[in-house]
This record gives structure tokens, C-alpha cells and sequence, in this order.
């Protein structure tokens, strides 16, 4: 009997979208009240903006990725 990896998955919500695995919040995207772009991300002590939400979520999604390839700059 094989295990299965948990993938990320988003779950939508009131005012945006976030990004989960398992009970871990990877990232999230919010839709701003204002301003010259409809969406902002944050993940990963990275954040952005975006037009549309493909590209927001996107944007978490390759934060995300690179997270868990990067080694730490700091050794923290």
C-alpha cells in the first residue's frame, strides 16, 4: 500500500483565496478595496500585486514552489 503525497489546494473565501497544505497556509490572495490593482498575494515573506487572479494565484503558487527549493540566505 502506497501513501499518497498532499498537494496544495486552494480554498476560496470572502475576500480572496488561500493556499493550504494540509493545516499549513502556504499563501494567500486578497482582493484590495482600491488602488491600481484588483489583486494582492502574499507567501513565503514575498508579496504582489496583480490584475487578474490567474496571475495572483500563480504568483503563490511559484513562491510556494521555490520555498522548498531555496536554501535559506541566513541559515535561520
Amino acid at each position: 500500500m502506497s501513501r499518497k503525497a498532499k498537494k496544495p489546494v486552494w480554498e476560496p473565501g470572502y475576500n480572496g483565496h488561500v493556499y493550504w497544505l494540509g493545516k499549513a497556509k502556504l499563501g494567500k490572495v486578497t482582493r484590495q478595496k482600491s488602488g491600481a490593482h484588483k489583486y494582492s498575494w502574499e507567501a513565503f515573506g514575498r508579496g504582489g500585486t496583480a490584475d487578474d487572479l490567474a496571475k495572483a494565484r500563480r504568483a503563490v503558487e511559484e513562491a510556494a514552489a521555490m520555498a522548498g527549493r531555496q536554501m535559506d540566505l541566513f541559515g535561520q
